[in-house]
């Protein structure tokens, strides 16, 4: 065992997880780590322009690899800066590790220069904390970290380092292993739950599978697949959920929830059976509970979080356990089942097809496609054919993001980076950045809006230095668009504060950055530019302005308060 300081511990610890990218700031904090990371090159260090972007870019390589991300931040306004970025992945559940900066101990609460209490900040939006006040500490702190991290509910979990610990040294071991004594997340599913569930599936008469984010974080996708296509059973993804099983296929009835399809929800309201699978019965989702509990079913539902399960709609049959353990599970209890004979009533499933097919024929998503004024609902169905469906998908928040969910037909999990629980404006560039780390060859496009991409803009200059060529659709329409359609539809269209005023000119802007830059305003046009970008400029980021219909709004709609199958359809409903 070697003698090292407590920074090059940080980084022997990066290197034994097989890290190979850390997003970060320097600040005085930290500048013992900074110094060891220089001195090697296994694990690239990516400099961003604003710590809330560092954490964002190891969300969305987590996201989009399944990985645990890793951000490094200073203390003070550098943690303070991240804590956006730490409780986005916390309601998303993401895995990552953030190494934070923190004043030397014997400073600590004395109000030293850029001090501040960062575990107590944290603690709400994280999965866990740790302040080590010994270099002894630091490799079995970090080791714990990731265990925590990527296992159980996956989640951010934070190791705050004093200035001291980074710059003392003791003899350096890699823990092989963890042993949590309080901590031992549930794996296997219960199988006498598991026998209720597949008997009550069997006997469904108007079943539905209803599916979350939890199934993608458990790269449980194939098994998913494999358990729709057995059953036959229709099935609906959430925002966090899309591309777990394959929109191409006319068993997916869209997406469910506020801005979600007729027919999911529809569907989700008037079945007899509902499979819920690594979802969590959220406000956006289900509307008002109450509501939903009118129509009497059962309900299954698997989940890796105990707390989960009942805590917004009583379920029938819970299962706690891995998601991908437990479709495993159910799929061999349901293919011995069918194989004695024992089958969904086809007579019945077919009635309930009939009845999707007849909620299915309002075409809920329909918009003017001869409008003379650029739709953005085209401008996302032109990304789809122009990128064949296979690029990957970050969105910021606002009605752009609801129109990329609706008209971005995904078919592969991990595609679609955006930002559910805490729908947190600004993650879209950071997002992409993160995506093209992880994935340096892919086709990465960014759905924003004008007042969303401002947030984290400065991020223009990281994508410069590191060639990231991310293709960034900027669906502009010169208002806070969500905010604009609640109050033209709740507030008596009293548009306050929701009109951009003195946008910049985003071509010169991107080039100004050194990018390409385009503005488009005409429909026609919408296509060429498209293609253009992604293969003239195929290794440069492009910025593309498109000029929007500024009255559009998200259709349909639930009203706050409201239930699933009190939805607006459009403007006439109003």
């Amino acid at each position: 065992m070697m003698e090292l300081t407590g920074a090059e511990i940080v980084v022997r610890c990066l290197q034994e997880e097989g890290i190979k990218h850390v997003f970060g700031y320097p600040g005085g904090a930290v500048l013992y780590i900074y110094d060891a990371l220089y001195t090697q090159d296994q694990v690239q260090h990516i400099l961003v322009r604003h710590e809330q972007a560092a954490v964002h870019a190891a969300d969305a390589y987590s996201r989009s690899t399944g990985k645990v991300g890793v951000c490094l931040v200073t203390s003070g306004p550098g943690v303070t800066n991240a804590v956006t970025g730490i409780a986005t992945a916390y309601m998303d559940s993401i895995p990552m590790v953030v190494l934070t900066g923190q004043v030397p101990t014997h400073a600590i609460g004395q109000d030293a220069f850029q001090e501040c209490d960062t575990v107590g900040i944290t603690r709400p939006c994280v999965k866990h904390n740790f302040l080590v006040k010994d270099v002894k500490d630091l490799a079995s702190t970090i080791k714990k970290a990731f265990h925590i991290a990527n296992t159980g509910r996956p989640g951010p979990v934070l190791v705050d380092i004093p200035k001291d610990v980074s710059r003392n040294r003791c003899k350096f071991e890699y823990p092989t292993e963890v042993n949590l004594r309080s901590y031992s997340p549930v794996v296997k599913g219960h199988q006498g739950q598991i026998r209720k569930a597949v008997q009550m599936i069997l006997n469904a008469e108007r079943p539905m599978i209803y599916t979350g984010g939890g199934v993608i974080l458990a790269d449980a996708a194939p098994e998913l697949n494999r358990l729709v296509d057995l059953l036959g059973f229709p099935c609906t993804n959430t925002l966090m959920g899309l591309g777990a099983y394959r929109s191409s296929d006319p068993k997916f009835v869209g997406m469910p929830g506020m801005h979600g399809t007729y027919e999911a929800n529809m569907a989700m309201q008037h079945c007899d059976v509902l499979i819920a699978i690594g979802a969590r019965f959220d406000d956006r989702v289900i509307g008002n509970p109450k509501h939903f509990a009118q129509n009497p079913h059962k309900i299954v539902h698997i989940d890796i979080d105990p707390s989960s399960i009942s805590k917004r709609v009583k379920v029938d049959v819970p299962i706690v356990g891995d998601v991908r353990e437990c479709l495993l599970d159910l799929l061999a209890q349901l293919e011995a089942g069918i194989a004695s004979g024992h089958r969904t009533d086809p007579k019945a499933l077919e009635a309930w097809w009939a009845q999707i097919t007849q909620w299915r024929s309002r075409d809920c998503l329909q918009y003017d496609r001869e409008s003379t004024i650029i739709k953005p609902q085209r401008v996302v169905e032109a990304l789809w054919e122009v990128t064949g469906g296979d690029a990957y998908v970050t969105s910021d928040v606002g009605q752009h993001q609801m129109w990329a969910a609706q008209f971005y037909r995904f078919d592969k999990p991990r595609r679609w980076i955006n930002s559910g629980g805490l729908g947190t404006m600004g993650v879209g560039l950071p997002y992409a950045m993160g995506v093209l780390m992880a994935n340096r060859d892919a086709t990465v496009a960014c759905i924003t809006g004008e007042a969303s991409i401002q947030m984290n803009i400065q991020e223009l200059a990281t994508c410069r230095q590191y060639n990231l060529p991310v293709k960034i659709i900027n669906l502009n329409n010169r208002y806070l668009g969500m905010v604009r359609q609640w109050q033209e539809i709740e507030y008596g269209s009293r548009y306050s504060q929701s009109y951009m005023d003195s946008l910049p000119d985003f071509v010169k802007l991107a080039e100004s950055y050194g990018h390409v830059g385009m503005k488009i305003e005409k429909p026609e046009d919408i296509e060429p530019a498209l293609r253009s970008a992604f293969t003239e400029h195929k290794d440069r980021l492009v910025f593309m302005d498109f000029i929007t219909d500024q009255t559009e709004n998200v259709w349909p709609m639930v009203p706050a308060g409201k239930g699933l199958s009190e939805m607006l359809l459009g403007s006439e409903d109003l």
